[in-house]
Protein backbone atom coordinates (compact mmCIF):
# COMPACT_ATOMS: atom_id res chain seq x y z
CA UNK A 1 0.00 0.00 0.00
CA UNK A 2 1.55 3.54 -0.83
CA UNK A 3 2.10 5.20 2.24
CA UNK A 4 0.52 8.46 1.23
CA UNK A 5 -2.43 6.50 1.19
CA UNK A 6 -1.96 4.78 4.30
CA UNK A 7 -1.15 8.28 6.16
CA UNK A 8 -4.76 9.57 4.33
CA UNK A 9 -6.50 6.31 5.52
CA UNK A 10 -5.14 6.83 9.49
CA UNK A 11 -6.22 10.65 9.84
CA UNK A 12 -9.89 9.72 7.80
CA UNK A 13 -9.75 7.20 10.54
CA UNK A 14 -9.15 9.51 13.63
CA UNK A 15 -11.38 12.03 12.16
CA UNK A 16 -14.05 9.99 11.89
CA UNK A 17 -14.04 8.72 15.11
CA UNK A 18 -14.32 11.69 16.76
CA UNK A 19 -17.34 12.52 14.89
CA UNK A 20 -18.86 9.25 16.00
CA UNK A 21 -18.49 10.52 19.87
CA UNK A 22 -20.90 12.08 19.02
CA UNK A 23 -24.75 10.91 18.29
CA UNK A 24 -23.54 11.15 14.55
CA UNK A 25 -21.87 7.91 13.32
CA UNK A 26 -20.44 8.45 9.49
CA UNK A 27 -19.14 5.50 7.68
CA UNK A 28 -16.45 6.11 5.43
CA UNK A 29 -16.53 5.12 1.42
CA UNK A 30 -13.66 5.72 -0.64
CA UNK A 31 -13.84 3.85 -4.68
CA UNK A 32 -11.86 4.67 -7.46
CA UNK A 33 -14.64 5.78 -10.03
CA UNK A 34 -15.45 9.03 -11.10
CA UNK A 35 -18.37 11.11 -10.55
CA UNK A 36 -20.24 10.92 -13.48
CA UNK A 37 -20.04 7.04 -13.37
CA UNK A 38 -23.53 5.35 -12.31
CA UNK A 39 -22.01 3.16 -9.71
CA UNK A 40 -20.71 6.35 -7.93
CA UNK A 41 -24.42 7.61 -8.65
CA UNK A 42 -25.60 4.32 -6.84
CA UNK A 43 -23.55 5.26 -3.73
CA UNK A 44 -24.81 9.04 -3.65
CA UNK A 45 -28.40 7.02 -3.54
CA UNK A 46 -27.32 4.90 -1.00
CA UNK A 47 -25.83 7.56 1.46
CA UNK A 48 -29.38 9.27 1.10
CA UNK A 49 -31.44 6.36 1.68
CA UNK A 50 -29.54 6.23 4.75
CA UNK A 51 -29.70 9.46 6.26
CA UNK A 52 -33.33 9.23 5.61
CA UNK A 53 -33.57 5.92 7.39
CA UNK A 54 -31.25 6.95 10.38
CA UNK A 55 -32.68 9.92 10.81
CA UNK A 56 -29.15 11.00 10.09
CA UNK A 57 -28.04 9.21 12.79
CA UNK A 58 -26.22 7.54 10.35
CA UNK A 59 -24.33 8.68 7.40
CA UNK A 60 -22.01 7.82 4.48
CA UNK A 61 -18.91 10.03 3.35
CA UNK A 62 -17.45 9.48 -0.15
CA UNK A 63 -14.32 9.33 -1.66
CA UNK A 64 -14.49 9.00 -5.16
CA UNK A 65 -11.67 8.77 -8.19
CA UNK A 66 -9.13 6.69 -6.21
CA UNK A 67 -8.56 9.24 -3.34
CA UNK A 68 -7.30 6.62 -0.66
CA UNK A 69 -5.95 4.28 -3.67
CA UNK A 70 -6.61 1.40 -6.28
CA UNK A 71 -8.94 -0.85 -5.71
CA UNK A 72 -6.55 -3.64 -3.85
CA UNK A 73 -5.51 -0.96 -1.45
CA UNK A 74 -8.91 -0.19 -0.59
CA UNK A 75 -9.73 -3.90 0.38
CA UNK A 76 -6.96 -3.87 2.75
CA UNK A 77 -7.61 -0.84 4.00
CA UNK A 78 -11.37 -2.37 4.92
CA UNK A 79 -9.48 -5.29 6.32
CA UNK A 80 -7.69 -3.43 9.02
CA UNK A 81 -10.57 -1.11 9.71
CA UNK A 82 -8.81 2.12 8.78
CA UNK A 83 -12.14 2.31 5.62
CA UNK A 84 -15.59 1.19 5.90
CA UNK A 85 -16.81 0.23 2.99
CA UNK A 86 -15.56 0.08 -0.82
CA UNK A 87 -16.50 -1.10 -4.02
CA UNK A 88 -13.94 -3.72 -5.92
CA UNK A 89 -14.74 -5.57 -9.31
CA UNK A 90 -15.10 -9.10 -8.47
CA UNK A 91 -12.45 -9.81 -10.69
CA UNK A 92 -10.04 -7.81 -7.96
CA UNK A 93 -11.87 -9.27 -5.27
CA UNK A 94 -10.96 -13.25 -6.71
CA UNK A 95 -7.32 -12.49 -5.62
CA UNK A 96 -9.30 -12.17 -1.91
CA UNK A 97 -11.55 -14.39 -1.74
CA UNK A 98 -11.12 -17.56 -4.72
CA UNK A 99 -14.26 -18.26 -5.49
CA UNK A 100 -15.14 -14.87 -6.98
CA UNK A 101 -13.22 -16.35 -10.37
CA UNK A 102 -16.19 -17.89 -11.12
CA UNK A 103 -17.86 -14.47 -12.45
CA UNK A 104 -15.01 -14.49 -14.65
CA UNK A 105 -15.68 -17.67 -16.83
CA UNK A 106 -16.13 -16.32 -20.15
CA UNK A 107 -20.06 -16.74 -21.30
CA UNK A 108 -20.82 -18.28 -17.92
CA UNK A 109 -24.24 -15.86 -18.26
CA UNK A 110 -26.87 -16.00 -20.78
CA UNK A 111 -28.13 -12.86 -20.90
CA UNK A 112 -28.56 -9.59 -18.61
CA UNK A 113 -31.92 -11.28 -17.02
CA UNK A 114 -29.70 -14.37 -15.75
CA UNK A 115 -27.66 -12.18 -14.52
CA UNK A 116 -29.88 -9.85 -12.32
CA UNK A 117 -31.77 -12.86 -11.32
CA UNK A 118 -28.35 -14.55 -10.07
CA UNK A 119 -27.85 -11.11 -7.20
CA UNK A 120 -30.99 -11.49 -6.66
CA UNK A 121 -30.90 -15.40 -4.91
CA UNK A 122 -30.13 -17.54 -2.30
CA UNK A 123 -26.86 -17.92 -4.42
CA UNK A 124 -26.02 -14.35 -4.89
CA UNK A 125 -26.22 -14.04 -1.12
CA UNK A 126 -24.03 -16.80 -0.54
CA UNK A 127 -21.47 -14.82 -2.92
CA UNK A 128 -21.75 -11.76 -0.30
CA UNK A 129 -20.96 -13.33 2.55
CA UNK A 130 -18.16 -15.94 0.93
CA UNK A 131 -15.82 -12.63 2.27
CA UNK A 132 -16.23 -12.67 5.78
CA UNK A 133 -13.53 -14.94 6.61
CA UNK A 134 -11.18 -12.08 4.78
CA UNK A 135 -12.62 -9.73 6.92
CA UNK A 136 -15.03 -8.67 4.03
CA UNK A 137 -18.83 -8.39 3.82
CA UNK A 138 -20.53 -7.90 0.90
CA UNK A 139 -23.89 -6.04 0.72
CA UNK A 140 -24.98 -5.98 -2.81
CA UNK A 141 -24.01 -6.22 -6.09
CA UNK A 142 -23.85 -3.40 -8.55
CA UNK A 143 -24.34 -4.13 -12.26
CA UNK A 144 -21.25 -3.99 -14.36
CA UNK A 145 -22.38 -4.75 -17.54
CA UNK A 146 -20.61 -7.09 -20.34
CA UNK A 147 -17.02 -6.82 -21.07
CA UNK A 148 -15.90 -6.27 -24.37
CA UNK A 149 -12.71 -5.63 -26.38
CA UNK A 150 -11.70 -2.14 -27.62
CA UNK A 151 -8.16 -1.39 -29.75
CA UNK A 152 -6.72 1.04 -31.29
CA UNK A 153 -5.66 0.05 -34.98
CA UNK A 154 -8.14 -2.35 -35.74
CA UNK A 155 -11.68 -4.41 -34.73
CA UNK A 156 -12.04 -7.32 -32.77
CA UNK A 157 -14.07 -9.44 -34.71
CA UNK A 158 -12.78 -12.86 -34.22
CA UNK A 159 -10.38 -14.65 -31.89
CA UNK A 160 -7.78 -14.13 -34.73
CA UNK A 161 -7.73 -10.07 -34.65
CA UNK A 162 -6.54 -10.66 -31.24
CA UNK A 163 -3.08 -12.18 -32.37
CA UNK A 164 -0.03 -9.84 -31.65
CA UNK A 165 -2.03 -7.38 -29.42
CA UNK A 166 -1.19 -6.34 -25.73
CA UNK A 167 -4.48 -5.88 -24.17
CA UNK A 168 -4.60 -4.58 -20.85
CA UNK A 169 -6.38 -6.68 -18.16
CA UNK A 170 -7.16 -6.10 -14.29
CA UNK A 171 -5.10 -7.61 -12.37
CA UNK A 172 -6.83 -11.28 -11.98
CA UNK A 173 -5.65 -14.33 -13.11
CA UNK A 174 -8.66 -15.37 -14.84
CA UNK A 175 -8.83 -12.50 -17.28
CA UNK A 176 -5.41 -13.17 -18.02
CA UNK A 177 -5.99 -16.77 -18.70
CA UNK A 178 -9.25 -15.81 -20.91
CA UNK A 179 -6.93 -13.18 -22.96
CA UNK A 180 -4.20 -15.46 -23.50
CA UNK A 181 -6.27 -18.26 -24.23
CA UNK A 182 -7.60 -16.25 -27.25
CA UNK A 183 -4.28 -15.62 -28.56
CA UNK A 184 -3.58 -12.15 -27.24
CA UNK A 185 -0.82 -10.85 -24.79
CA UNK A 186 -2.84 -9.97 -21.12
CA UNK A 187 -1.21 -7.16 -19.67
CA UNK A 188 -2.29 -6.22 -16.29
CA UNK A 189 -2.62 -2.52 -15.94
CA UNK A 190 -4.20 -0.18 -12.94
CA UNK A 191 -7.29 1.81 -14.27
CA UNK A 192 -6.16 5.09 -13.11
CA UNK A 193 -3.04 4.76 -15.57
CA UNK A 194 -4.54 2.79 -18.57
CA UNK A 195 -5.35 5.87 -20.22
CA UNK A 196 -1.83 7.14 -20.78
CA UNK A 197 -0.80 3.56 -21.13
CA UNK A 198 -3.12 3.66 -24.22
CA UNK A 199 -1.72 6.72 -25.40
CA UNK A 200 1.93 6.16 -25.84
CA UNK A 201 1.02 2.71 -26.87
CA UNK A 202 2.12 0.60 -23.54
CA UNK A 203 -1.04 -1.72 -24.68
CA UNK A 204 -3.00 -1.68 -27.93
CA UNK A 205 -6.38 -2.07 -26.28
CA UNK A 206 -8.58 -2.96 -23.30
CA UNK A 207 -11.42 -4.70 -21.96
CA UNK A 208 -14.38 -3.31 -20.24
CA UNK A 209 -18.02 -2.04 -20.13
CA UNK A 210 -19.75 0.74 -22.59
CA UNK A 211 -19.97 3.14 -19.43
CA UNK A 212 -16.56 2.84 -17.81
CA UNK A 213 -15.20 3.18 -22.11
CA UNK A 214 -17.11 6.26 -22.25
CA UNK A 215 -16.63 7.80 -18.50
CA UNK A 216 -12.57 7.35 -18.85
CA UNK A 217 -12.76 9.02 -22.25
CA UNK A 218 -11.01 6.14 -23.65
CA UNK A 219 -13.01 6.64 -26.47
CA UNK A 220 -10.64 9.34 -27.52
CA UNK A 221 -7.53 6.86 -28.37
CA UNK A 222 -9.42 3.85 -29.27
CA UNK A 223 -11.71 4.10 -32.85
CA UNK A 224 -13.16 0.36 -32.46
CA UNK A 225 -15.46 -1.25 -29.62
CA UNK A 226 -16.34 -4.92 -30.36
CA UNK A 227 -19.00 -5.85 -28.48
CA UNK A 228 -18.34 -9.67 -28.05
CA UNK A 229 -20.08 -9.12 -24.42
CA UNK A 230 -17.26 -12.16 -22.99
CA UNK A 231 -18.17 -11.94 -19.56
CA UNK A 232 -20.39 -9.68 -16.70
CA UNK A 233 -18.23 -9.26 -13.75
CA UNK A 234 -20.13 -7.77 -11.36
CA UNK A 235 -19.00 -4.97 -8.82
CA UNK A 236 -19.38 -5.75 -4.88
CA UNK A 237 -20.08 -3.14 -2.51
CA UNK A 238 -18.16 -4.68 0.59
CA UNK A 239 -17.82 -3.06 4.25
CA UNK A 240 -14.75 -4.36 7.08
CA UNK A 241 -16.37 -6.58 9.18
CA UNK A 242 -14.75 -5.02 11.79
CA UNK A 243 -16.83 -1.99 10.74
CA UNK A 244 -20.45 -3.72 10.24
CA UNK A 245 -19.96 -5.00 13.85
CA UNK A 246 -19.48 -1.61 15.45
CA UNK A 247 -22.98 -0.73 14.00
CA UNK A 248 -25.70 -1.90 16.09
CA UNK A 249 -28.72 -4.49 14.86
CA UNK A 250 -31.13 -1.85 13.45
CA UNK A 251 -27.70 0.71 12.51
CA UNK A 252 -26.98 -2.93 10.28
CA UNK A 253 -30.57 -3.09 9.28
CA UNK A 254 -30.73 0.51 8.06
CA UNK A 255 -27.58 0.05 5.90
CA UNK A 256 -28.35 -2.82 3.97
CA UNK A 257 -31.53 -2.03 3.27
CA UNK A 258 -30.40 1.03 1.76
CA UNK A 259 -27.75 -0.77 0.01
CA UNK A 260 -30.56 -2.98 -1.63
CA UNK A 261 -32.83 -0.20 -2.96
CA UNK A 262 -28.92 1.63 -4.15
CA UNK A 263 -28.38 -1.55 -5.93
CA UNK A 264 -32.42 -1.39 -7.70
CA UNK A 265 -31.80 1.99 -8.86
CA UNK A 266 -28.53 1.16 -10.04
CA UNK A 267 -29.61 -1.23 -12.68
CA UNK A 268 -31.68 1.71 -13.92
CA UNK A 269 -28.93 4.31 -14.39
CA UNK A 270 -26.62 1.70 -15.65
CA UNK A 271 -29.42 0.46 -18.19
CA UNK A 272 -29.65 4.70 -19.09
CA UNK A 273 -25.50 4.67 -19.05
CA UNK A 274 -25.23 1.95 -21.33
CA UNK A 275 -27.20 3.93 -23.83
CA UNK A 276 -25.96 7.07 -23.48
CA UNK A 277 -22.43 6.06 -23.71
CA UNK A 278 -22.85 3.73 -27.24
CA UNK A 279 -25.07 6.77 -28.72
CA UNK A 280 -22.27 9.13 -27.54
CA UNK A 281 -19.20 7.12 -28.87
CA UNK A 282 -20.91 6.68 -31.76
CA UNK A 283 -20.97 10.14 -31.98
CA UNK A 284 -17.33 10.41 -31.48
CA UNK A 285 -16.44 8.40 -34.46
CA UNK A 286 -15.70 4.75 -32.71
CA UNK A 287 -16.70 1.61 -35.20
CA UNK A 288 -18.57 -0.29 -32.93
CA UNK A 289 -19.01 -3.89 -33.92
CA UNK A 290 -20.29 -6.72 -33.25
CA UNK A 291 -19.25 -9.95 -33.98
CA UNK A 292 -20.62 -13.62 -33.76
CA UNK A 293 -19.81 -14.70 -30.26
CA UNK A 294 -19.43 -18.47 -31.12
CA UNK A 295 -15.80 -18.50 -31.80
CA UNK A 296 -15.13 -16.52 -28.36
CA UNK A 297 -16.81 -18.69 -26.49
CA UNK A 298 -15.32 -21.71 -28.14
CA UNK A 299 -11.91 -21.35 -28.43
CA UNK A 300 -12.55 -20.05 -23.81
CA UNK A 301 -14.92 -23.14 -22.71
CA UNK A 302 -11.53 -25.17 -21.76
CA UNK A 303 -11.19 -22.53 -18.80
CA UNK A 304 -14.19 -23.62 -16.91
CA UNK A 305 -11.52 -26.71 -16.76
CA UNK A 306 -9.69 -25.07 -14.38
CA UNK A 307 -12.16 -25.82 -11.76
CA UNK A 308 -12.17 -29.28 -12.08
CA UNK A 309 -10.83 -30.28 -8.62
CA UNK A 310 -12.92 -27.67 -6.87
CA UNK A 311 -15.99 -29.40 -5.76
CA UNK A 312 -17.29 -25.79 -4.07
CA UNK A 313 -16.63 -23.93 -7.49
CA UNK A 314 -18.19 -26.76 -9.43
CA UNK A 315 -21.39 -26.68 -7.26
CA UNK A 316 -21.44 -22.94 -7.72
CA UNK A 317 -21.00 -23.13 -11.20
CA UNK A 318 -24.36 -25.47 -11.17
CA UNK A 319 -26.22 -23.71 -9.07
CA UNK A 320 -25.76 -20.59 -11.64
CA UNK A 321 -26.01 -22.29 -14.70
CA UNK A 322 -29.50 -23.57 -13.16
CA UNK A 323 -31.14 -20.25 -12.38
CA UNK A 324 -33.50 -19.04 -14.64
Amino acid sequence: MKIRHLLFAISLFFLSSCKQGNTQKVLRLAHGLDTAHPVHNAMVHLGEKLEEKSGGKLTVKIYPSGQLGAERECLELLQIGSLDITKVSAAVLENFVTDYKIFSIPYIFRDRSHVHNLYDSQVGREFLLKGEPFRLRGLCFYDAGSRSFYTKEKPVNSPEDLKGLKIRVQKSNMAVAMVRELGGSPTPISWGELYTALQQGVVDGAENNLPSFYSSKHYEVCKYFSLDEHTSVPDILLIGTESWNRLTPQEQKWLQEAANESAVFQRKVWAEAEEISLKTIKEAGVEVSYPDKKPFAGKTKGIEDMFTDNKEALRLIEAIKSIE
